[in-house]
C-alpha cells in the first residue's frame, strides 16, 4: 500500500460522515482522478478485511463495517505511519498487539501490521521472549495455529505496568486531556493502560484518601492510580482474574483488619462509579494491590537499603575527593541522591528508558562537573550501564550542593590588610563583594591598625601579605583574588572561621526579623527535638534468650518485650510478619557482621521506639547461609510517623554507615551507644536549626 493510499484510508476510517473525491483529493495534494484510481485498487485490499467501501451518488463515500473491525482497522493503518520504528519500539509493539487479543494472531498479520518482513518479526520475538519471562509471562507459537502470550492475568497486567514503565514516565501517562499521543506505539500504551479510565480513578482516589484519612506519598499514589485503572480497562475488555484452582478457598474468603477495610471501601467506591459489579477475584485482587503499594509506602526509613545508602556514600567520598567539595557536609545531598537512585537503579534495572530534556544544557553548561559525575558513577556504579541522561541528573544533584556550600552560614565580617595602596584595596574590596556577598568588609586597614583593632569587632582577616599570626587566624590572597582563591577563601570561612560554631564554642548572629511562617518552623524544630529526646531517653540494650528458635522466634519475642514496654498497640504476631516479610524481600544483616537492622511502620505500634537485642544464642540466618546473628537493632514506629519523626530514624540508621557506631553496637554498652547517637543528633539538629 502506497503512503498515498494510506492516508486515503485513515481519512475514511477518521471521518463520522461521507467524504468526497474533491474533499480527499484535497487532503493528499492530488487530482480526484488520481483518488478514484487509489480507491479502486484498496476496494479489493478492503474486501478481504471485510470491510465494505460503500459509494453514494451525490453524497460520497464511507467505510462500512462493524465498529470494531474499523476501530482495529485504524489502529494497523495508524501503527503503518511514517514514523521509524527502532527495533526496541517494534518489540514493544508487538507485545503491545498479543497482549490485546484473545486470540492467537497469524505471524503474517503481525509483520503486516507493521510493515515488516515475518523473519524480522520472528528475531523480535526471540528478543521479547527474555524480558517478559521475568514477569512469569511466555510467548507460545504454533504452526497454523498463531502466536499467544501464557500466563495469569495478574502477570498481564503486571507486564502492561512495565511496559508502560519502559517507555513512558508516569507524569506523561497521567497528565491531564484524553487526546492521543502522536505516535503509534504512545497511542497503543495510553490505551492498555487505561488512559480513559484515569479521570475517575483518580476522583474515586481524591475522595477514599480524603474520607479514610489515608496518606500515600506521589510515587505511590501514581502507581496505584495507573494500575486500577488498567486493571478497570481490562476488566471491560472481558480479561478478568481467575481463581487458581489451588488458591480457591482462600480466594473466596476476604482479608479482614483495619488496613483491609479501608481497601474495600476504596474498591467498593471504585466499582460504584465504573458501573462494574467486581467479582470476589478481582476484589481480592485490587485488595492485595493496594496493600503491597502501601506496605512499600510505609518503608520507615528514607536509608533503609543499606547496600544502597553505602553506594551513596561511595559516590560522594569519591566525587569530594575528586573535586575538593565537601559534599559529605551536605546532608540534603545524601538525602536527595539515596531518593533519586533508588528509583533510577530500579529503571536501569528492568531495562525501562531514562528521559532527560535538559541533558544538552547541562552539558553546555556544567562540562567539567559532567566528566567528573560521569568517572566516578562508572566507578562506583560499575555494575549498571548508566546512560548520560542519568548522569545529568546526577550532576544537577552535586551542582545545586556545590552551589549550596559557596554560601555561608552567616554574614561574616572581615578586615581587609592590602599594603599595596588604595586602588589594589578598593580592587581586593570590589572582588570579594562579588564572590561573596555575605562577606562584610568592616574596614581596610594596615597592619599596624589592623592589630589595634578589638578582637571581637570581627571574625577574618584578609591579607595581601604574609602576617606575623597563626595561620587559623588570616588568610592571605592577591588583590585580584582568583577563581581558585575564591574557593579556598570559601573552604577557609567553612572550615575555619565558622568552625567554633559547628563545635558548639559560639553563636555571634544578632537576632533577625521572624517570618510569617516562623511559628510553623519553630514548632517543626521542636517537634524534631523531642522525637530525638524520646528516642535516645528510651532507648535500651536488652539481652535476649530464645533457646532452640530461629528468626520468627527471636522477633516474636523481642515484639513481646516492645509490648511490654507499651511501644505496641496491637498483635506483636502482625509486626513479626511484617518483619520476616522485608527479610525474605532482602537481608537485614549489615555486611561483614553480626548485626543486623529490623524497622517498620504500623497501625499496631503507638510510638517510635529504638532498641539493640544482644542474643545469648547467636541463630543462623536464611538469606546469609553463612552468617550468624548475634544481636541487632529494632526500630518500630507508627504508621501515621510525622516528617520530622521520619527524618530523625533515618539519621539513626546512617549511623550505621559509621565505623565507630558498629564497633559500640558489637560492644554493646548502652551509655556508650547513647552517647554516640546524642553526639551525632546534635550535630544534625544544629544543621537543620541553621538551614532555618
Amino acid at each position: 500500500m502506497s503512503s498515498r493510499t494510506q492516508r486515503i484510508l485513515e481519512l475514511l476510517l477518521r471521518s463520522e460522515r461521507d467524504l468526497t473525491a474533491a474533499e480527499m483529493a484535497a487532503a493528499v495534494q492530488a487530482s480526484s482522478r488520481t483518488v478514484h484510481r487509489e480507491l479502486a485498487a484498496l476496494e479489493e485490499w478492503l474486501a478481504g478485511q471485510g470491510v465494505e467501501l460503500q459509494r453514494k451518488s451525490g453524497s460520497g463515500i464511507r467505510l462500512r463495517a462493524d465498529p470494531a473491525d474499523l476501530e482495529k482497522l485504524l489502529r494497523t493503518v495508524s501503527a503503518s505511519e511514517a514514523i521509524a520504528f527502532s527495533p526496541d519500539e517494534r518489540q514493544m509493539y508487538l507485545l503491545c498487539s498479543l497482549l490485546e487479543n484473545n486470540e492467537p494472531v497469524k505471524l503474517f498479520a503481525l509483520a503486516s501490521e507493521l510493515n515488516v518482513a515475518v523473519p524480522t518479526v520472528v528475531g523480535d520475538l526471540d528478543e521479547l521472549e527474555a524480558w517478559i519471562g521475568r514477569f512469569g509471562i511466555r510467548i507460545i507459537r504454533k504452526r497454523g495455529y498463531g502466536i499467544e502470550l501464557e500466563g495469569s492475568e495478574e502477570r498481564f497486567r503486571e507486564t502492561i505496568r512495565q511496559l508502560t514503565k519502559r517507555r513512558l514516565d508516569d507524569a506523561e501517562l497521567t497528565a491531564g486531556g484524553l487526546d492521543p499521543p502522536p505516535h503509534p506505539l504512545d497511542r497503543e500504551l495510553f490505551e492498555l493502560a487505561g488512559k480513559s479510565e484515569m479521570a475517575a480513578v483518580e476522583t474515586v482516589l481524591w475522595s477514599w484518601m480524603d474520607n479514610a484519612d489515608v496518606e500515600l506519598s506521589e510515587h505511590a499514589y501514581t502507581d496505584l492510580l495507573i494500575r486500577l485503572s488498567i486493571a478497570l480497562r481490562r476488566i471491560r475488555s472481558k480479561k478478568k482474574v481467575e481463581i487458581d484452582p489451588a488458591r480457591e478457598k482462600e480466594a473466596g474468603r476476604l482479608p479482614d483488619g483495619r488496613e483491609e477495610e479501608e481497601a474495600l471501601g476504596l474498591v467498593g467506591r471504585l466499582s460504584e462509579r465504573a458501573g462494574i459489579d467486581l467479582p470476589r477475584p478481582e476484589i481480592r485482587y485490587m485488595v492485595d494491590l493496594l496493600r503491597r503499594i502501601r506496605q512499600s509506602d510505609e518503608e520507615l526509613l528514607q536509608g533503609d537499603d543499606l547496600t544502597l545508602a553505602e553506594t551513596v556514600r561511595s559516590l560522594i567520598e569519591s566525587m569530594q575527593a575528586a573535586t575538593g567539595a565537601e559534599f559529605s557536609q551536605d546532608r540534603s545531598l545524601r538525602d536527595g541522591l539515596f531518593s533519586h537512585l533508588k528509583l533510577a537503579i530500579q529503571r536501569l534495572e528492568e531495562g525501562q528508558r531514562i528521559r532527560n530534556p535538559l541533558l544538552a544544557q547541562i552539558q553546555k553548561n556544567y562540562g567539567g562537573l559532567f566528566r567528573t559525575v560521569r568517572e566516578e558513577v562508572n566507578r562506583t556504579l560499575s555494575r549498571l550501564k548508566v546512560p548520560d541522561e542519568e548522569i545529568g541528573f546526577l550532576v544537577m544533584h552535586f551542582g545545586a550542593s556545590l552551589e549550596k556550600l559557596k554560601q555561608l552560614q552567616r554574614p561574616v565580617r572581615a578586615i581587609v590588610v592590602c599594603t599595596s595602596g588604595i586602588g589594589s584595596s578598593k580592587m581586593l574590596q570590589s572582588r570579594l563583594q562579588k564572590e561573596l556577598p555575605q562577606l562584610e568588609i568592616v574596614d581596610s586597614v594596615s597592619w599596624y591598625e589592623a592589630s589595634r583593632l578589638p578582637k571581637e569587632s570581627y571574625d577574618l582577616v584578609v591579607s595581601t601579605i604574609e602576617l606575623p599570626l597563626n595561620p587559623t587566624q588570616y588568610i592571605k590572597v592577591s588583590p585580584l583574588l582568583s577563581p581558585e582563591e575564591a574557593d579556598r577563601l570559601r573552604s577557609f570561612i567553612q572550615g575555619t572561621t565558622l568552625a567554633p560554631e559547628r563545635s558548639g564554642d559560639a553563636f555571634k548572629e544578632e537576632p533577625t526579623a521572624v517570618s510569617p511562617d516562623g511559628f510553623a518552623k519553630l514548632q517543626s524544630l521542636k517537634t524534631t527535638l523531642d522525637e530525638i529526646m524520646r528516642l535516645v531517653g528510651r532507648f535500651r540494650a536488652i539481652r535476649l534468650r530464645v533457646r532452640g528458635g530461629g528468626l520468627a522466634d527471636v522477633l516474636e519475642e523481642a515484639c513481646r518485650r516492645e509490648q511490654a514496654a507499651g511501644a505496641l498497640t496491637g498483635s506483636p504476631a502482625r509486626i513479626v510478619e511484617r518483619l520476616l516479610e522485608r527479610e525474605r524481600h532482602g537481608s537485614q544483616m549489615l555486611p561483614g557482621t553480626s548485626l543486623a537492622l529490623f524497622h517498620t511502620r504500623s497501625a499496631d505500634i503507638g510510638q517510635s521506639s529504638l532498641s539493640l537485642y544482644i542474643l545469648e544464642d547467636p541463630i543462623p540466618m536464611d538469606a546469609e547461609p553463612r552468617s550468624r546473628l548475634s544481636r541487632f537493632l529494632l526500630m518500630l514506629a507508627p504508621q501515621s510517623l510525622t516528617k520530622e519523626g521520619l527524618e530523625v530514624l533515618s539519621e539513626i540508621s546512617a549511623m550505621l554507615l559509621d565505623g565507630r557506631m558498629i564497633e559500640l553496637l558489637e560492644e554493646g554498652d548502652e551509655a556508650a551507644i547513647r552517647s554516640f547517637m546524642t553526639a551525632n543528633l546534635k550535630d544534625y539538629f544544629r544543621s537543620i536549626t541553621e538551614s532555618e
